[in-house]
């Protein structure tokens, strides 16, 4: 039992520095992120199994031996780095606040996270009490294609002082690389919240790489707005008004739909389709394809990118990949973004972020948000944690002054701290 408390507190040890300091080298790299994106996100429940795995292994003998008592000490060090993690991640509304995130919209507090979820995170698969949720429903058929999508949607009517006016709209693009993912496995927590607070979502399907070529991928999506502004209204969702979320690749697509309004190229059959949209959410995206950037390469010199996605040489196409990047479509009339993304992101490196928000914030004439979310990591929305509660609450005050300043008939714009906030933020780089 004593090497048995050894190699316990040996992994728990390791956990704890992967969390802090994931591994870079490519052999290392999807076991580090995997390791580093549960015992983060999870910190909370992992640090109880610890514990309770620790007290096991020492009541039943491990302590008898030198292995043992040092096992414990390694175990106890692995828990004083979750606690660590622990104690980062609730500053995830600080980080928001300072980013210029407006919290305070309506009188009394904002609306919250359930705590059920926190503590078992599976239950975000099912539809918060209040949300209707309706599957599988195609908005794209070509021969065998059909693309899909889900709605979340408020289960109650609308009604109240505003005579039944039709809901805001939310897009969410999910990730996997181009090549992996569905509509059901990402963006839940946010769409399941949003919907609680009057919106409308749409969980989107697109065609998947290695079958699907770039830019089908957008292409797909954008079928989807040219869907929406003729069928919004048959589930409550305001034709004219639309904002884009996604995740990983899906930040990739959310950026480029939000910066390729009517763009021609992407929209082949339907060029004349309204595609514009009226904010951005990406979460961790690539931005870049064509400068290295936080890599050692460019992004999209990749096996992965320039083989299964564009399927392209790099070198002799930069034009093809530069067209592909959203920092190449910015724009003085982009839609207002919040960008976010994790610190600690092994896969998609937190500078990938910050450059682009640099780029975009010296060209749109609407405010562009970035919260860097310290101690995260890649997808650390995916599932519910303290961390994804309070991005979602965020993202929904965020969207939610969006919505107002449109009914309002105002232009984009931010409070003036808030515009206070991002000029300190320009001079002094992302806080977290």
């Amino acid at each position: 039992m004593p090497y048995a408390l050894l190699a316990l507190g040996i992994l728990f040890a390791a956990l704890a520095v992967n969390a802090h300091r994931p591994a870079k080298n490519p052999v290392l790299l999807a076991p580090s992120f995997f390791a580093g994106w549960w015992a983060i996100e999870l910190a909370p429940h992992l640090l109880a199994a610890e514990a309770a795995a620790l007290a096991l292994a020492a009541w039943n003998g491990g302590l008898d031996g030198r292995a043992g008592r040092a096992g414990l000490l390694l175990g106890v060090a692995g828990a004083a780095g979750l606690a660590w993690t622990i104690a980062v991640s609730r500053r995830t509304t600080v980080t928001l606040r300072e980013s210029g995130v407006p919290f305070e919209l309506d009188p009394g507090p904002a609306p919250r996270y359930p705590r059920s979820h926190l503590v078992v995170p599976p239950l975000c698969l099912v539809p918060r009490k209040g949300v209707r949720v309706t599957r599988d429903i195609a908005f794209h058929e070509d021969g065998r294609l059909r693309l899909k999508l889900d709605v979340y949607r408020p289960a109650a009517p609308k009604d109240g002082g505003d005579g039944g006016a039709l809901r805001p709209g939310l897009m969410q693009i999910h990730g996997g690389a181009w090549i992996i993912g569905d509509k059901r496995e990402q963006g839940l927590p946010l769409l399941n919240h949003m919907a609680v607070q009057g919106w409308v979502g749409f969980n989107v399907n697109y065609r998947l790489s290695p079958r699907a070529t770039w830019p089908d991928h957008l292409v797909d999506l954008k079928r989807f707005l040219a869907w929406y502004r003729e069928h919004a209204a048959d589930y409550g969702a305001d034709p004219d008004f639309l904002c884009v979320t996604g995740g990983s690749a899906g930040g990739h697509l959310a950026a480029m739909v939000a910066l390729t309004a009517n763009d021609p190229d992407f929209q082949p059959g339907f060029e004349d389709a309204d595609t514009s949209v009226q904010g951005a959410v990406p979460f961790y995206g690539v931005y870049d394809f064509c400068e290295p950037g936080p890599w050692p390469v460019p992004f999209g010199s990749t096996r992965l990118v320039e083989r299964w996605i564009v399927k392209l040489p790099f070198a002799e196409n930069r034009d093809v990949y530069a067209k592909a990047s959203p920092v190449t479509h910015v724009r003085e009339d982009a839609p207002p973004f919040l960008v976010v993304h994790g610190s600690h992101d092994s896969l998609i490196p937190a500078p990938e972020a910050r450059r682009f928000v640099e780029r975009l914030r010296a060209v749109s004439r609407a405010p562009v948000l970035y919260a860097e979310m310290k101690g995260g990591q890649h997808g650390f929305d995916v599932f519910p944690s303290y961390r994804t509660a309070r991005v979602v609450e965020g993202v929904e005050r965020y969207l939610t002054g969006l919505h107002r300043q449109y009914r309002q008939g105002t232009g984009p714009a931010v409070p003036g701290e808030v515009a206070e906030s991002l000029d300190r933020s320009a001079r002094d780089g992302p806080v977290g």
